[in-house]
């Protein structure tokens, strides 16, 4: 199987190529990517050999294009490239890797394509989740989750007639306990520093706010076909329980392994087989305790404006996820509190109306302006 692996250089796509060099019979670098990180692409391509590179923020470099000919490997760059090389004949799966809205375009175009997804950027879905249904739907394109929650669901996810509710599980992230008082004080390395997964700083922020679980049940609604009452949120500090599945005959099953994501990547690689995917065994014996608890929604906003983005449905979602996107960004930089976030979604929402966003375009045209007041909030919030 070809891999076109995008976002290469993050998280995900470290784990992916740690998979795959475990089973180079069975599984081919064909493109990977980065935004701009041009050396550390390189590095990566001086190891597993694709036959393209994309660097996506950059434009066109002779110096860069250079170095990456003397490593065997054509160099594309541009965002368009994404899509080139994920709609090629010879890619058979793409990892769609790339954090946040940046991932939309490349992930609508593998569906369209009919490619085998490994969907880990959410956010194609949050942002235009029936157009990348629809186009899987007419192309015959596999979507198979990446994320921890939605990979453990689909493990566990059979006849969907019978299923009660679907159960996403949460750590809760590094705030969990810390007192509501303190919480505008925290900084972006505290909320940084997960207890249990390492992340990039954007998706360790929105596990820190919850909003990382808000935009996976947007996420849910989508890849299951469930209404928003039947998908549930609970809170499980040990990160063991992946997710469950309920029965309308009262089963409940559940998928359980070592945080480690290593593990649903290489069930979406293989599936519906399973391969080995290099993560420790789970020593049940060893566990102490597996507890669960209720989110509390005035510790976590951002799950409950989440559920209004849903509930509100068009782009709704969309405004919600752009306005995010900026608020963690103005946090990381020291621009706003750690407790504005929720509030600069809020009033993101209440200040973009939600439109039907039919179309590719219309979903980008909303995107945009939401983060333009998005920016504009962020901005009156610092003059004051």
């Amino acid at each position: 199987m070809n891999l076109a692996i995008l976002g290469a250089t993050g998280s995900i796509g470290a784990s992916t190529l740690d998979v795959v060099a475990a089973h180079r019979g069975r599984y081919r670098v064909f493109a990977l990517s980065a935004h701009g990180s041009a050396d550390a692409l390189l590095a990566l391509c001086r190891i597993h050999k694709p036959r393209f590179a994309v660097l996506s923020g950059l434009s066109e470099d002779r110096a860069i294009r250079a170095r990456f000919d003397e490593s065997g490997t054509e160099l594309l760059f541009g965002h368009g490239a994404l899509e080139e090389v994920v709609t090629h004949p010879d890619c058979h799966a793409v990892m769609a890797a790339i954090v946040g809205g940046a991932g939309l375009r490349s992930t609508l175009a593998a569906a369209e394509a009919g490619k085998r997804v490994l969907l880990a950027n959410k956010e194609a879905l949050v942002m235009a989740g029936p157009l990348v249904m629809a186009a899987a739907r007419d192309s015959g394109a596999q979507l198979l989750p990446v994320d921890s929650e939605h990979n453990a669901v689909f493990q566990c996810f059979s006849n969907g007639s019978s299923v009660k509710k679907i159960i996403l599980t949460a750590s809760g992230g590094p705030f969990r306990v810390t007192p509501l008082e303190k919480l505008a004080a925290v900084t972006p390395e505290q909320a940084c520093a997960h207890p249990n997964w390492v992340m990039g700083r954007k998706i360790s922020v929105d596990s820190a706010t919850m909003m990382n679980k808000g935009l996976e049940v947007i996420e849910a609604r989508y890849l299951f076909e469930l209404p928003p009452e039947r998908i549930e949120v609970l809170i499980h500090p040990q990160s063991i329980v992946h997710s469950l599945v309920e029965y309308v005959d009262g089963s409940v099953i559940a998928q359980l392994s070592n945080p480690d994501m290593r593990v649903p990547i290489a069930y979406a690689l293989a599936y519906p087989e399973r391969i080995a995917s290099g993560a420790q065994p789970l020593d049940l014996a060893a566990l102490k305790s597996l507890s669960f608890e209720r989110p509390d929604h005035e510790r976590f906003p951002c799950l409950r404006l989440a559920r209004a983005a849903m509930r509100a449905g068009g782009s709704a979602p969309a405004v919600l996820n752009a306005a995010n996107e900026i608020a963690v960004e103005a946090f990381l930089a020291g621009r706003i509190p750690f407790t504005a976030i929720a509030a600069v979604i809020e009033d993101t929402l209440s200040g973009v109306g939600a439109t039907a966003a039919g179309s590719l375009d219309e979903v980008l045209e909303v995107d945009a302006l939401a983060r333009r007041n998005a920016g504009e909030r962020i901005a009156l919030r610092q003059a004051a």
